[in-house]
């Protein structure tokens, strides 16, 4: 029997062990939901009930051993997460909360309405009864309005605010427009009364939303009031109280959206008492308000650095953000020209328009002055240029529009320059500032070059003037003007390290306009060179007008060279330099060959006149040629000498095409020749390897020193 035995009690030995381990293992799970439940019933008192409902208890279980504690962190997330989830309401809360009280309100409006409708219909109540019922009533509900606003119902508490103050100006309304029961002055003052209230609860409870009750019943009035007579000097007087009021509010309490209903209210009961009542008596009344609601508004933007937009505010937020800054700002200067120029004009004083946008541009330039964030600073700095601008073509005329917009633009880059070489150890404010001054600047020269091109002189319209006019005189300025830019630009680049490319690509462009100038003096000379007018060869205008174009190209040439090689790795100073000499040469031929051709004008009755001109354009090209390949071996480039070995290629196909079909046989003889000379001379200066060509290319498969 022992034997039989013996190997059974390994099995009731483990049978007993896991039996302990289970019920070790169900302790541990009531003990874990326990737990649970202990921490959910403390986060979440509602749910206690449910989370108290655990497993069936083991009846002969062991005692549960202390729980290690690092198993809690695993239940700790549930009570964070209910309170998220309680910090943002559920569309249920919202809709009961919020929607059903904006229904309710109506709906209590509306049956209110309803029933003061049949009360007086059926003359239950008389003028003097309303009346008073309706400012008990709004008084009432405004009070009322304070019980939930201490017990933390602000929302419904404004909503009842709302309902009151409008059937207060609505009552204080219906007692002068409609009944005749109060004069003017005291409907004016129960308003005025209301309005104090409401801005009285709006700084108490520091309520932007009961400010802005105020701004609207407040600008509201006059409209209310309006007996259709002219009340001028009141009107601007009230609501020039409320901008100072509003903007003071503004910056006190820092609520900029308040701007987003003074202003335009301001702008709207302006023009609109200016379409129906203005005269020309009213002139100096008319400005002068003009000018101090302007300035009132000015004051929003200055003073005091406002915080700047945030855009991850909502978009009514970001708005009232934006509105000192930008739409203010820009808003303002519109109303201020707009106001002032309609009162010049209807008053005959259109002659000091001119002025007063001067006027303003110096008013913009002072502002700039004051301490001010840094948006609205560029935005009264670009407002200050702007009218200077609109100033220069209704005072000035003709040429003198484009030198002075070039001379704006030249100013207004050299107060960029000085800007940032005076503020280098404040290099953010410097940046900024700079930045819009070179835009600025670069719009002024657009102007001005718009204004070069677009005289009708440069295509050849007219007969020929003298060789010192005007259109000479104002493209050598705009070519100065754009030199002296790009100067100052690689000048002040140095010091404004951090807006390099920035400076580098004004000057690049300032450079290339300098082209263009000298593109612009040639055009008429290139452009009458098959032209049949009268033409006096080598003493005209044309002429030396190409030649002032030429000497700019050079200069820009020689300039351009002269920056790529001191800029290592940049390479479009060494493209613009190669553009300007290519333009030059192509310039300077079609130069040469007008002008000998106007020695011998072609006419029928002389056809040997048409040899010589023939033979003299071959003898300039082959000159040209020449000279062109003799600069190209002195200053050892490559470039140059190419150029030249084209045009000397053209020249042999002109001699072998053209000059041996219709050149007679003298004529024939000698253009042959002179081009057999020329070309022997420059295959002997290759032979002879004056420039090392051969070794070079040797060492260089590209075959081209320079």
């Amino acid at each position: 029997m022992g034997s039989e035995e013996f190997p059974q009690q390994p099995d009731r030995v483990g049978e007993t062990s896991m039996t302990d381990e289970l019920r070790l293992l169900t302790a541990r799970v009531e003990a874990l939901e326990r737990e649970f439940a202990a921490m959910r019933a403390s986060a979440k008192p509602m749910e206690a009930t449910a989370t108290r409902e655990v497993a069936p208890r083991v009846a002969s279980s062991p005692p549960p051993p202390p729980m290690p504690e690092q198993v809690f962190p695993s239940v700790v997330p549930g009570p964070v997460m209910a309170s998220a989830g309680r910090s943002r309401p559920s569309l249920e809360n919202r809709l009961g909360a919020h929607v059903f009280n904006r229904i309710g309100i109506l709906a209590l409006m509306v049956g209110a309405t309803w029933f003061l409708k049949l009360a007086i219909d059926n003359q239950w109540i008389g003028p003097v009864g309303r009346i008073l019922i309706g400012l008990i009533a709004g008084a009432g509900v405004v009070v009322w309005s304070e019980r939930f606003r201490r017990k933390g119902f602000s929302a419904f508490s404004y909503s009842l605010k709302a309902i009151g103050t409008g059937v207060l100006y609505l009552s204080l309304w219906a007692a002068y427009q409609l009944y005749h029961l109060l004069p003017s002055e005291a409907a004016l003052a129960g308003m005025i009364l209301v309005t104090a209230w409401n801005a009285y609860m709006a700084w108490a409870q520091d309520s932007e939303l009961l400010a802005a009750y105020a701004l609207t019943g407040g600008v509201a009035t006059p409209l209310l009031l309006s007996s259709g007579g002219n009340h001028e000097i009141f009107l601007f007087t009230y609501l020039l109280a409320i901008d100072v009021a509003i903007v003071a509010l503004v910056k006190i309490k820092s609520w900029p959206r308040l701007l987003l209903g003074a202003f335009p209210a301001t702008v709207f009961y302006f023009f609109a008492w200016y379409a129906k009542y203005y005269q020309e008596p009213a002139f100096a009344i008319t400005t002068i308000f003009a000018g101090l609601f302007f300035l009132v508004f000015v004051s929003a933007s200055v003073g005091g650095l406002l915080a700047e937009p945030d855009a991850r505010r909502g978009l009514l937020q970001r708005l009232g953000r934006f509105t000192p800054h930008i739409l203010l700002p820009l808003g303002n200067a519109a109303f201020v020209s707009l106001a002032l120029y309609l009162a010049m004009k209807d008053s005959d004083r259109g002659w000091f328009v001119p002025w007063l946008m001067l006027i303003l541009s110096a008013v913009y330039l002072l502002i700039t002055r004051l301490p001010q964030s840094p948006v609205p600073a560029a935005l009264h700095l670009s407002l200050a240029v702007v009218f200077l601008t609109i100033a220069i073509p209704l005072k000035a005329s003709g040429h003198w529009i484009t030198v002075a917009w070039l001379v704006e633009g030249v100013a207004i880059l050299w107060v960029a320059a000085r800007i940032t070489s005076s503020h280098a150890e404040q290099p953010r404010p410097a940046s900024d500032a700079s930045n819009v001054l070179r835009w600025l600047s670069g719009a002024s020269l657009v102007l001005g070059f718009a204004g070069l091109i677009s005289e009708t002189f440069w295509l050849g319209v007219g007969t020929s003037p003298s060789f010192f006019n005007r259109n000479l005189a104002t493209a050598v300025i705009a070519a100065a003007a754009y030199a002296a830019v790009g100067w100052l630009a690689l000048r002040t680049r140095r010091v404004d390290r951090a807006a390099w490319p920035a400076w580098s690509q004004f000057a690049f462009l300032s450079v290339i306009a300098v082209d263009l100038v000298a593109l612009l003096l040639s055009l008429r000379e290139i452009g009458t060179t098959w032209s049949s007018l009268p033409h006096e060869p080598f003493w005209n205008a044309d002429f030396g007008m190409a030649l002032v174009g030429l000497g700019m190209l050079a200069a820009v040439a020689r300039f351009s060279w002269r920056t790529a090689l001191a800029e290592e790795g940049s390479v479009l100073w060494a493209h613009l330099s190669g553009g300007s000499i290519i333009a030059l040469n192509l310039i300077a031929i079609f130069t040469g060959v007008r002008e000998i051709e106007s020695i011998w004008p072609m006419t029928g009755a002389n056809p040997d006149l048409e040899l010589r001109r023939a033979l003299a354009v071959s003898a300039f090209l082959m000159v040209y040629g020449a000279a062109l390949l003799a600069v190209g071996f002195w200053r050892r480039t490559a470039f140059v000498r190419w150029q030249a070995l084209i045009l000397l290629v053209f020249t042999i196909g002109k001699t072998f095409l053209y000059d041996m079909r219709n050149l007679s046989q003298g004529y024939r003889v000698v253009s042959f020749l002179g081009l057999g000379v020329l070309l022997m001379a420059v295959s002997f200066a290759y032979q002879k390897d004056w420039l090392s060509l051969r070794g070079s290319n040797a060492s260089n498969p590209a075959g081209s020193d320079q």
